[in-house]
């Protein structure tokens, strides 16, 4: 059985990142009639602890890096909202 991108996503950023909140969300529908009918279009929103003390730009570069070959192939526009969990 295939695995669909947004659960290789998810996956991906489970285990590189151990977030307390994820959500991936496939966001082709508003690109369609672009390139591939928008396909490969998603946001992310993590919360983790890993992102503790890093910059936005610093956050982004993590999660690229933990998506490592899928950026290549297979998601063509990622859109990220990255963050530490709230204190208290």
């Amino acid at each position: 059985m295939s695995t669909s991108m947004a659960e290789q996503i998810r996956e991906r950023l489970q285990q590189a990142l151990d977030p307390v909140a994820l959500e991936v969300l496939d966001e082709g529908y508003k690109h369609v009639g672009h390139a591939n009918e928008g396909k490969g279009h998603f946001h992310v929103r993590i919360v983790s602890t890993a992102f503790a003390g890093q910059l936005p730009i610093k956050r982004h570069r993590m999660v690229y890096a933990a998506l490592g070959d899928l950026m290549e192939h297979g998601v063509h526009a990622l859109s990220i909202d990255a963050d530490v969990p709230k204190q208290g």
